[in-house]
């Protein structure tokens, strides 16, 4: 049974911290500096880590090569599953040729690539945010923009980006229900103080995504519209997530907002189209399907029947405990194959199959073809999770987040950059929070701030990690045909990210002060 040490360099928790964090910095050094293919940096990095946890850390090889294992299995399920599920639907819509009935679709509505961007990534990518999660919205609206006459890598750094403000409330706001649990907060208060936070981001972002898009020329010609998406979903995202309902937060939110841009752009005289009603219907029929399922499965008869077969184990031969000498949960391994996200959408996708007419032969064969378009993807992102994994049971992720709840008062300023390391890291706003909501919670406690503020910062700040994840870069290249060039697109979305990061440390850091203290739940 292996049990953590906090400080194992010399006693040393700036040292060790020091340690601890060099897998990450070899990941994003190899990445970023030099361009190397994310599946190669993504397994280098996991090299370093396992190094780092057998030669720094007392973790025997054993536990550590099981850990990333686990790690690895976890990539595939639940995450991969539900990317190459959602890319296979949209694969099939382009075999039959009704993508680009969609693509004319979204043109009639406006025939400014800009508005079409924002529409599409910000608040579609919100609704897939809102249903599915873990890179569905960046894999489908990626692929869309391309379909609507973007640059690959222009379509995928929009979605990269565009893939923020959600995410808290992200697959039904898992994210804040699993923070609720990790703290013992109460999860409306979470849910509420959250949704102070994420909704200054919304006011920026489809500005922001213009600016990738056009240059600041487009931001000002289309102010308009991207005001009325951004103050439409924040206002939206605030009054759901604090008066109505957490689950449904982003639902609201994505549709109001699109509402408002097609409000505001709509004009007098349209095209016409060129596409039957039952076409554009059938177009559009792959999207409502996901959303009925995801929708019926929340349903609480279906949802316990769905999840009345899952299975729950303890990873083999992997026995570890906490820092704190407790028995670890990082060896269960929930496999909830018929609940999970991309079993729905395996559903969904056999529901697509006649509606969109195309024979089951070709279907199965486009499933194939999936797997073969994001090979790499696929190894990037079973590395990055096998190398997460590493990090939390040797406990090097734990030495770094407890180096920087040292800092006292300044704490709250750093305390989105441990939610952002999370999630970089991880790839999901969940497993930060996991990792590191219990500790936002002691910090905010020794340093005499409010823990349901520092707790909800985590999740906030973890939402900005997102489009810098080697996992959602993997996939995001692999969708659009770039695999290989995660560099690349690192260095187009790590300014974004480091910049809107720093909105949400002032944010977090005025709420903890007098200044904006009555934002505090």
């Amino acid at each position: 049974m292996y049990t953590p040490v906090l400080a194992p360099i010399a006693g040393s928790l700036t040292l060790s911290a020091l340690l601890a964090a060099l897998p990450l910095l070899v990941l994003f050094v190899l990445l970023g500096v030099f361009r190397m293919r994310a599946w190669l940096a993504a397994a280098i990095s996991l090299l370093a880590s396992l190094l780092v946890a057998v030669l720094g850390y007392p973790m025997p090889i054993g536990p550590a090569l099981l850990a990333a294992t686990e790690g690895a299995a976890f990539g595939f399920f639940p995450i991969l599953w539900i990317v190459v599920n959602a890319i296979w639907i949209y694969n099939m819509t382009v075999h039959t040729g009704h993508f680009d009935v969609l693509r004319r679709s979204f043109e009639r509505v406006s025939d400014d690539q800009r508005i079409q961007g924002v529409i599409v990534a910000f608040s579609f990518g919100a609704l897939l945010e809102a249903l599915a999660g873990f890179g569905t919205p960046v894999a489908i609206t990626s692929v869309m923009l391309i379909a609507l006459g973007f640059q690959p890598l222009k379509a995928a750094t929009v979605a990269l980006v565009a893939n923020t403000a959600p995410v808290a409330f992200g697959a039904l706001a898992v994210p804040i229900t699993t923070l609720a649990t990790v703290t013992g907060l109460p999860l409306h208060d979470l849910a509420s103080m959250v949704g102070r936070q994420t909704p200054v981001l919304a006011l920026f972002v489809p500005m922001v995504l213009v600016g990738i898009i056009d240059g600041w020329r487009g931001v000002r010609e289309t102010l308009p519209a991207t005001l009325a998406c951004g103050v439409v979903f924040a206002v939206a995202q605030y009054a759901t997530a604090n008066f109505f309902s957490a689950p449904l937060t982003d639902i609201v939110a994505s549709l109001l907002s699109a509402l408002a841009v097609i409000i505001v752009v709509r004009r007098r005289s349209r095209a016409e189209s060129t596409d039957s009603r039952a076409e554009v219907l059938r177009a559009y029929a792959p999207y409502a399907i996901i959303i009925a399922v995801f929708a019926l499965a929340q349903i609480p008869a279906i949802k316990a029947a769905l999840s009345g077969v899952t299975v729950t184990f303890n990873w083999p031969g992997l026995h570890l405990n906490t820092i704190s000498g407790k028995p670890s949960t990082l060896p269960q391994f929930k496999f909830d194959w018929l609940a999970a996200a991309g079993s729905l959408l395996i559903i969904a996708g056999l529901i697509t199959v006649p509606v969109i007419r195309i024979r089951p032969g070709a279907a199965l064969r486009t499933y194939g073809g999936t797997y073969r378009q994001l090979a790499t993807a696929i190894v990037t992102v079973m590395a990055v999770l096998a190398l997460a994994y590493v990090m939390n049971a040797s406990g090097q992720t734990t030495t770094l987040g407890t180096w920087m709840a040292n800092a006292g008062g300044l704490f709250a300023l750093l305390s989105p950059v441990l939610g952002w390391l999370g999630v970089a890291v991880t790839g999901s706003d969940t497993s930060s929070n996991s990792l590191f909501g219990a500790l936002q919670v002691t910090a905010a406690q020794h340093a005499g701030l409010s823990p349901t503020l520092m707790a909800a910062a985590n999740s906030s700040g973890g939402v900005l990690g997102k489009m810098i994840s080697p996992q959602n870069l993997a996939i995001a290249a692999g969708a659009v045909g770039m695999a290989g060039r995660e560099g690349d697109l690192f260095r187009r979305v790590f300014l974004w990210s480091l910049i809107l990061l720093a909105i949400m440390c002032l944010l977090v850091y005025l709420q903890s002060t007098p200044v904006l203290s009555w934002m505090v739940v």
